[in-house]
């Protein structure tokens, strides 16, 4: 074993994960990779070719660059864990009339458990991953993520789930630097495919990011179970029928079916009657949020009400709040102006400046 110690390192074949492979095999680790495969287009659903971190090019592209840096690599399976959680989950929460966050519940509960199972099987110290995020130990002796340096690309947001004893033993290299800059490492090391390789914005599981299409496919008897249902408004007033309330989410305005004279957005989704409430854009904003599920990551607890930026969706700038930790793993959520869009089953990400506080699961 080298001196700075054995790590292996989640490879997906894109641009990220593979410089990160290689930057720590170059600072003198020793690297081995591994390539989770988390699910099959074809039982999915999909009817194109195959593309993303799991198709057969990916895997062979990460295999490859391992074999041309001579470290070692293995394929792990791990499609059942990955179905019976993260793709049940995602069908059961649009039933629930909520807006799934699948790459939070694969990062806590699939991805970091199957990296730490099979770093132990292997020797390994360390696990990393291409996430665009940084990690440290606080005063306080617990382990802190960071935003990236990229902003435009920081990924903490999707992290918050993570536990300590995993962050104890995982390496984010790509934390300080911009994906500009990464880019151009890979053409510097010779990988000028790679540096050229797009990325997608997907959930990675939904073909042509259809998430209708993909529910009818693993719920085929869902439009007999829910049928049409009624577009109302906040009074009850009902103003025309839609195809179901699993096919809306929060804050929706293309796609609804239906003209009303002016912009509406989907405000509330109400399962028990098959309703879909419609409003205007000020119909979506509240002032207050209660998050459920809550993983603290910076600190153990917090005692009294503490000011922070919450944001609830990914490529949200954030909004000043005050967060107070209840019994039962809850956290209210007080914000300082009204923000627009909570989504019950989308996170709340909690920061202190840079520093991850924790987070959790927007509640209705």
């Amino acid at each position: 074993m080298s001196k700075r110690g054995r790590v292996l390192v989640a490879m997906s074949g894109g641009v990220d994960s593979s410089v990160a492979a290689i930057m720590l095999h170059e600072q003198g680790y020793e690297v081995i990779g591994i390539t989770m495969k988390t699910w099959d287009y074809a039982s999915a659903g999909g009817s194109s070719k195959e593309t993303g971190c799991c198709s057969l090019d990916s895997i062979n592209d990460a295999r490859s660059l391992a074999v041309g840096y001579g470290f070692p690599h293995f394929i792990l399976d791990i499609r059942d864990e990955f179905g019976d959680f993260v793709i049940d989950n995602f069908v059961d929460e649009y039933i629930a009339g909520r807006t799934p966050n699948p790459c939070v519940l694969c990062n806590t509960h699939i991805k970091w458990s199957a990296l730490m199972k099979r770093a132990d099987k292997l020797d390994c110290e360390f696990i990393a991953t291409g996430h665009y995020a940084n990690i440290r130990m606080h005063d306080n002796g617990r382990y802190v993520i960071s935003k990236g340096r990229d902003e435009n690309k920081d990924q903490s947001y999707v992290l918050w789930g993570v536990s300590q004893e995993n962050l104890a033993r995982t390496q984010f290299p790509l934390g300080g630097f911009t994906k500009k800059e990464i880019r151009q490492m890979a053409l510097e090391m010779g990988q000028e495919e790679l540096a050229q390789k797009s990325e997608s914005y997907e959930i990675c599981f939904v073909p042509e990011n259809d998430y209708r299409a993909f529910l009818r496919h693993k719920r085929p008897t869902l439009d007999e179970e829910v049928g049409p249902g009624n577009f109302i408004l906040s009074d009850g007033t009902v103003v025309g029928q839609h195809i179901g309330y699993p096919y809306f989410t929060i804050g929706q305005r293309k796609g609804l079916g239906i003209a009303l004279g002016k912009p509406m957005f989907v405000i509330e989704i109400l399962p028990e009657s098959n309703s879909v409430v419609l409003g205007e854009e000020h119909e979506l904003e509240k002032s207050q949020a209660f998050v459920r599920d809550v993983n603290l990551i910076k600190y153990a607890s917090l005692q009294e009400p503490m000011e922070a930026v919450t944001k609830i969706r990914y490529k949200d700038a954030g909004a000043e709040s005050l967060i107070t930790q209840l019994d039962g793993n809850i956290m209210k959520v007080d914000f300082s102006h009204q923000v627009k869009g909570i989504a019950p089953g989308q996170s709340a990400v909690f920061y202190e400046g840079s520093d991850l506080i924790g987070g959790g699961f927007l509640m209705k």
